[in-house]
């Protein structure tokens, strides 16, 4: 009775565990040519992303092992991510597939921690964009030290560190307008940022609050 129960529990797992693996490689060829047209946007016009499939034995997962071979570079083989990927192409690439699965996870709340790491200039731009696009359905709160990325947030949060009692404490608060237009223009010009950066930062800040977006909110550190 024990062994037949076994039997036909077994039965329904491979079932069910066939039916996820065709419904996962069913969208990997989609994936693929997503991930490829975003990395273009993103100034990666060579990068190939191939997944790899294999089924194993059953486990919580299923029965698929997938791999992500990655190559940013026209004529190089894709390999594993580790072996290929610099800080900055693998930024891009995360944010690209983040991208694809915001629309497909229920999840309330997305956080990017320095996704941005080794990007700048317009991709820098086009990142914020994709993270603006994404606070339609999600609240985005995404750590940066880029102006490209910290702009386009419809909040800016500072975090530091309070050394004035015995042991440091790190603390956080909300910056005003004013507060955010001179946070900005530190992030382009350092400590001391000219007339002229500080009156760049805050045209940055019109601008892009007003083309923000009213159906979602990124919130900005």
């Amino acid at each position: 009775k024990a062994r037949a129960s076994v039997e036909k529990s077994r039965v329904k797992l491979l079932k069910n565990a066939d039916k996820l693996s065709n419904s996962r490689k069913s969208v990997m060829s989609q994936v693929e040519n997503q991930v490829k047209k975003y990395l273009i946007e993103l100034g990666m016009p060579n990068a190939t992303l191939n997944i790899q499939h294999h089924i194993i034995d059953p486990s919580d997962d299923g029965i698929d092992d997938v791999d992500f071979l990655f190559s940013a570079n026209k004529g190089i083989k894709p390999q594993q991510l580790r072996n290929v990927a610099s800080g900055g192409e693998f930024s891009r690439l995360m944010m690209v597939i983040k991208y694809i699965l915001a629309s497909k996870r229920k999840l309330p709340t997305i956080i990017f921690d320095e996704i941005d790491t080794g990007v700048s200039g317009e991709i820098a731009i086009k990142m914020g964009q994709m993270m603006r696009e994404i606070a339609k359905s999600h609240q985005v709160i995404s750590i940066t030290h880029l102006h490209q990325i910290a702009t386009q947030g419809t909040a800016h949060y500072f975090v530091y560190k309070d050394h004035s009692a015995d042991k440091t404490v790190s603390k956080i608060r909300q910056l005003s307008f004013e507060e955010r237009v001179q946070e900005i223009a530190q992030m382009i010009g350092g400590r001391t940022p000219s007339e002229a950066i500080i009156q760049n930062a805050r045209e940055m800040l019109l601008a892009q609050n007003a083309s923000l977006s009213q159906n979602g909110q990124t919130t900005l550190f």
